[in-house]
């Protein structure tokens, strides 16, 4: 036997004793150097008489990049047991249990790149030179190993829809009606306060799949969410209101930003067609200036926001003048958003509230009209964002991650492997890993 040789290979339980050149790479030979492996695996008696030998051939990992062909000649051994039903068994260790193919670190290694790496599962495939069944065999393995099965406590949970694959239907003669099998919304929970990522994700999108979830979850666990980031739902406003009573919850303010900004476009392509009888197009300034009528005014220079004011006030009054407007009211509603970093009190939230409200009575604008509506609608909610600076981007990165390294590892047909694969991508640094390059 060859110690260098068997530290080297770092088999626990496997001496090499030799090693030849073989057309594709090294050949090692290996024998048992581990007595427990001489033990009965159901009754644990130390066999004493050989039955023969057996010659398996398990994989290993690369070795300074070539790929060796492992030979391990073992025992087959006698149980003396009287009352142990088995008779005889092979020698078997950790690194290569019975009837295994491949050595454990070469399972480990080919999930891990698939949950800490980010390969995809064919590429690990590829790598480590086995097949997609068994590297995604390895990856299951590997996520089951490192994820929690039920998620730590949060303080701060954030909801959010995620669209996934297409529906599918199928009729029911007793109702005759289509029903769907195969709902293409996702709800997603992340926690937004740590490290743990994607927490679950349910099929569907309305109240009781999210009051479900919710409730699988201990009461403790329920108790210790204080706030509830979501985007401007009605139904997930009811779940939450349903299972977490007392939670604040907060709204997410790039959908409001978002909705002012759609509220400018339909006042100025409305005001367009009702003046110039058809859509805006090169020419028209109202639309040459539709992407800097979105920008945050913050974030121009002044001269390019007094140069966008006179523009807007030398198209015709029809025109300018209710785009201006709207565009003085979503600066209004920005502003007030903006407060969330400074810390406000109560008088300059009020003053800021007064005067987009007070803009948007005097435009005599419906949109801008249904827009105050909305803020007044959700006004607790946007003021517990001003308040508390929560925004649900965590949820929406996880979004962007189900869309492109889970669908890159299962596309839309294994929904449990994809989730697993979401929740691995998503807490690789709270597990210490980093992110690939």
């Amino acid at each position: 036997m060859n110690e260098d040789t068997s530290r080297l290979l770092g088999l626990a339980g496997l001496a090499v004793t030799r090693v030849e050149d073989g057309p594709d790479g090294p050949v090692v030979y290996l024998v048992t150097a581990d007595d427990q492996a001489r033990r009965c695996p159901h009754c644990g008696t130390r066999a004493r008489r050989s039955k023969g030998w057996r010659v398996t051939r398990p994989r290993d990992l690369a070795v300074g990049g070539r790929h060796p062909r492992l030979v391990w000649r073992k025992h087959r051994w006698r149980c003396d047991e009287s009352g142990c039903p088995r008779k005889s068994f092979t020698e078997t260790v950790a690194q290569v249990p019975a009837r295994k193919r491949l050595t454990l670190r070469l399972r480990t290694s080919a999930g891990a790149a698939i949950a800490d790496g980010g390969r995809t599962i064919v590429q690990s495939a590829r790598d480590h030179h086995v097949s997609w069944p068994v590297a995604a065999a390895a990856f299951a393995t590997h996520a089951a190993a490192v994820l929690p099965a039920q998620p730590d406590p949060v303080q701060v949970l954030g909801i959010d829809e995620i669209r996934r694959g297409r529906p599918k239907w199928v009729w029911d003669e007793t109702t005759g009606t289509w029903q769907t099998t195969v709902d293409r919304w996702h709800v997603g929970f992340v926690d937004l306060s740590g490290g743990q990522g994607l927490l679950g994700q349910v099929e569907g999108r309305n109240a009781a799949v999210v009051c479900d979830w919710l409730a699988e979850r201990t009461q403790a666990w329920r108790d210790a969410v204080r706030f509830v980031a979501i985007d401007m739902c009605t139904i997930f406003k009811s779940a939450v209101r349903q299972a977490l009573p007392g939670a604040v919850l907060v709204a997410d303010h790039f959908h409001i930003v978002q909705l002012a900004n759609q509220t400018v476009t339909e006042i100025r392509r409305r005001v367009t067609v009702q003046v110039r009888g058809r859509r805006g197009r090169k020419g028209n300034r109202e639309w040459e200036l539709r992407n800097r009528l979105t920008r945050n005014a913050s974030r121009m220079h002044g001269d390019h926001v007094a140069d966008l004011e006179g523009e807007l006030k030398d198209l015709p009054p029809r025109i300018g003048t209710p785009i201006l407007a709207a565009w003085n009211a979503k600066e209004d509603l920005l502003d007030l958003l903006a407060l969330a970093r400074t810390h406000p009190n109560r008088e300059d939230i009020a003053d800021l509230l007064f005067r987009f409200y007070h803009r948007c009575a005097q435009s005599g604008l419906p949109e801008l009209e249904r827009l105050a509506t909305t803020v007044e609608t959700w006004w607790p909610e946007i003021l517990a964002f001003i308040h508390t600076g929560i925004t649900n981007a965590g949820s929406e990165g996880t979004n962007r991650v189900i869309k492109t390294v889970a669908r890159d590892a299962y596309g839309f047909r294994n929904p449990a492997n994809q989730r697993l694969r979401t929740r691995c991508a998503t807490t690789r640094r709270a597990r210490g890993h980093l992110s690939p390059r």
